[in-house]
């Protein structure tokens, strides 16, 4: 029995202003690129550059500005040798982030924002991730309503996928996220989180970004979710990225990766000496069967 692989740690650059955790802190190139190479020192695989925040009530930028902030910043990190995803919705924008050098596109609206998205990642081959959602955070059509979240969240996700299909984009460059925090509140997060499983099993890559989100702020400070601290906040992710990587996630996606690369790492030893196990046993068996 193959031992499974690794879950990557996907760290978040937001080249913004206005995200939700971070914004501002790496607005500037130089900073951007600073804390790109620390997310890499501290245990991350996969560097996730975006210059466009989604949190409600956020404003869209306009494609020259989006351009600006991310374009120079995934060339520098791409010469250093990092693995880059793009965090965009706009295909002008991951074209011209995979000719600077990144490697997988990001798009949270899983090709709805913008219909040229899957034309552009079947065009290059490279990986996109489809993310679930029913539309901005801040508009009536991010409904909350579902009867049952996992199996409705799921269908939604096997309609992009058919979608990506049809325009070229090979199955094994997608990769799916069942999009927390977007159109859920926080009870259908949990009940996603506790769903993982099915998730994986739906024979794609696996995203998961829980990272300092809203219902984690409502589980640690459920009387003013502003109050839980940061640190907290991270503590709770990395419990989440060990139940991901559990599941067989492929990667999750964080702000501080050195707590959730530690889970993730346990839960390779755990995998590793089960599969090991597993393996010992089955020989057992045929010797037995031998004699």
């Amino acid at each position: 029995m193959p031992t499974p692989e690794r879950t990557k740690i996907m760290g978040v650059l937001n080249v913004t202003p206005d995200s939700f955790s971070d914004g501002g802190r790496y607005f500037d190139h130089d900073s951007a690129i600073a804390h790109g190479l620390e997310l890499l020192d501290s245990g991350a695989d996969i560097i996730d550059v975006g210059g466009e925040s989604t949190r409600p009530g956020s404003v869209r930028v306009d494609e020259a500005e989006e351009l600006r902030r991310v374009v120079p910043v995934i060339r520098e990190l791409a010469a250093a040798g990092a693995t880059i995803s793009v965090d965009t919705m706009r295909a002008t924008v991951a074209e011209a982030s995979l000719n600077a050098g990144a490697h997988i596109i990001n798009d949270v609206s899983a090709g709805l924002s913008d219909p040229t998205m899957l034309a552009v990642a079947s065009e290059t081959a490279a990986p996109v991730v489809l993310m679930h959602w029913r539309g901005y955070l801040d508009r009536a059509s991010a409904s909350f309503h579902y009867d049952d979240v996992v199996a409705e969240v799921i269908a939604e996700l096997k309609t992009r996928i058919d979608e990506a299909v049809a325009v070229g984009v090979k199955l094994e460059n997608l990769i799916l996220d069942p999009g927390l925090g977007f159109s859920k509140n926080a009870e259908h997060n949990w009940q996603i989180l506790a769903a993982l499983d099915e998730f994986a099993n739906l024979d794609h890559r696996l995203l998961v970004a829980a990272s300092r989100k809203r219902f984690i702020s409502t589980l640690l400070s459920p009387e003013d979710p502003k109050l839980a601290e940061e640190s907290a906040k991270d503590q709770a992710t990395a419990a989440i990225s060990a139940l991901s990587a559990k599941a067989g996630a492929w990667a999750v996606r964080v702000h501080e990766p050195t707590t959730s690369a530690i889970a993730a790492k346990v839960l390779d030893a755990v995998n590793s000496h089960a599969s090991t196990e597993a393996s010992e046993a089955s020989e057992a068996s045929l010797d037995e069967g031998r004699a």
